[in-house]
């Protein structure tokens, strides 16, 4: 036992104390960011890196995965949070959430984001960053009240949104936001090149943040008319624990829409759970594969944690996971260790947080917004085919026009039609030769004939001739569905009045003389 006290205690002091701190530098701007694009307090993103480190990571079975407030999430949170006019009340939905994924996991249900096509999911992450890009390029021109976005982008230029707002938003652009959010936008674009990996010491994020401080306060002590107002600025209360809003519990079962909403956003963040866990475990150097249902349940009891304490949902985020593992994580204690830093940061340090410019974060958020919908990616879809790219496509366009579980659903719906044609042409073929001067058809079966080739299957037979002489073969056939048996019985029945002479191999008929 004190072996492993002390083996584990090396591990952290090596390895998981300084990846727990990068994560913590990587993650800290990034939870401001999300609570501020999701329409959220500021504190509630912090409540959610907090929940994600100290409880998910005690759960869940991963050792590597890091969870916090996902970019994915913040338009359909940002929605939830208007469509409800209270937040007390959204957070019910938080709780529904969190339910919903620990049942998910009970249930041995995590394999289910293999059922969504990745066209979709592609589509739905592009439609994010598209919503992501609108909702962060007015705080980074330094408008500081963004109260007229919604879920879906058609609605933002309403006349009661945007043309409502924009002699107000005319007065609101400021230089000072402008030039901070340019600078910091030129820092993360660099960053970002091949060349300058070897500059990375400090994570992008916290190096954008600090410039803008700097740079700040430099306007300000010049007393310069680039200098940002008050409102244009974080604002973190200095007992942060005196201001969190709790849900109203009583109220759960007063709206359906709170139940709808929470399932909305417990299906969004399990898909996007299990999608970073995917992605963080080809990442893992020793090869451990998460088991995807104790981290459901884990990702339930935190997203119940962040209901019922005030917080915005929570996922497995693959920006935390990726520079835990670039940082040297080894154990789930690097997880904990960046949710311990984030507390202490919080009730610290506050009065630190308050001096980051919100377009500092707007511009970390613009460019996570232009890597969920680079060009290069509707190039790559684009090249795969129209079968991949008219799901991910409409997904995008019916995301943008309503919301993200019409658009998926509907794209998700496209994507089962070209499985369903496919199946109609995959499932039998039909050859026709000339014997003795008599038209011969074969209709050969493959491996799984379903009531999906019924509609083909029947006009197909309709087509064949009079005196001709067919053979259905489905010898080789693994399953054939009792309609298919149903309508070849039907069409035997009637061949002889059609004077057509009709073999079967390997099909047996059925009593059809029951069936009206």
């Amino acid at each position: 036992m004190k072996r492993t006290i002390k083996y584990y205690r090396i591990i952290w002091l090596k390895h998981d104390l300084p990846a727990g701190l990068s994560v913590f530098l990587v993650a800290l701007p990034l939870c401001l960011g999300i609570a501020l694009a999701s329409g959220a307090p500021l504190y509630a993103g912090l409540l959610s890196g907090i929940i994600g480190g100290l409880v998910v990571s005690l759960v869940s079975g991963s050792a590597l995965a890091v969870s916090g407030p996902a970019a994915g999430l913040t338009t359909v949170v940002a929605a939830t949070i208007l469509s409800h006019g209270d937040y007390k009340i959204f957070l019910l939905s938080v709780i529904v959430a969190g339910l919903f994924q620990v049942l998910l996991g009970i249930l041995k249900l995590g394999s289910i984001a293999n059922y969504f096509p990745s066209a979709v999911i592609k589509g739905m992450l592009a439609a994010i960053g598209i919503l992501l890009i609108s909702k962060q390029i007015p705080l980074a021109l330094g408008y500081d009240q963004p109260d007229f976005w919604r879920s879906g982008l058609l609605s933002i230029f309403t006349s009661e949104n945007f043309f409502g707002n924009l002699a107000n938003f005319n007065h609101q652009i400021t230089k000072g936001a402008i030039f901070i959010a340019a600078i910091s936008l030129l820092v993360l674009i660099l960053l970002q090149l091949p060349a300058a990996k070897k500059l990375k010491v400090i994570p992008a994020p916290l190096l954008v943040v600090f410039i803008g401080v700097i740079t700040n306060i430099i306007f300000t002590d010049a007393t310069s008319d680039y200098s940002l107002r008050q409102t244009q600025l974080v604002n973190i209360p200095s007992n942060i624990f005196s201001n969190i809003t709790f849900p109203n519990i009583t109220l759960l079962f007063s709206n359906v829409d709170i139940w709808k909403d929470g399932f909305i956003i417990g299906l969004l963040a399990t898909l996007e759970t299990l999608l970073c866990i995917e992605a963080i475990d080809k990442l893992d150097r020793q090869n451990r594969i998460t088991p995807v249902n104790r981290e459901l349940v884990a990702q339930g009891i935190g997203n119940l944690t962040c209901g019922l304490l005030g917080a915005i949902p929570i996922t497995a985020v693959v920006v935390r996971g990726a520079a835990n593992v670039d940082a040297g994580g080894k154990t789930k204690l690097s997880a904990f260790t960046h949710g311990l830093f984030l507390l202490l940061a919080v009730l610290f340090v506050p009065f630190l947080l308050n001096k980051i410019p919100y377009a500092s974060l707007a511009a970390i958020l613009l460019i996570t917004g232009y890597n969920l919908t680079k060009p290069k990616l509707y190039r790559n879809m684009w090249s795969l085919g129209f079968k991949q790219f008219l799901p991910f496509i409409i997904t995008i366009i019916i995301i943008l026009a309503t919301d993200l579980l019409v658009g998926v659903s509907i794209g998700l719906l496209i994507s089962i039609y070209y499985i369903v044609r496919n199946n109609f042409k995959a499932e039998y073929k039909i050859s026709e030769t000339m014997h003795e001067g008599i038209d011969t058809y074969l209709i050969k079966l493959n491996s799984n004939v379903t009531f999906l080739n019924k509609v083909n299957l029947r006009k197909a037979l309709d087509r064949i001739p009079e005196y001709s002489v067919l053979t259905i073969d489905g010898s080789e056939c693994n399953f054939i569905d009792y309609d298919i048996l149903e309508i070849v019985s039907e069409f035997h029945n009637k061949a002889h009045d059609r004077h057509i002479e009709l073999h079967l191999k390997g099909i047996e008929k059925v009593n059809v003389t029951a069936v009206h």
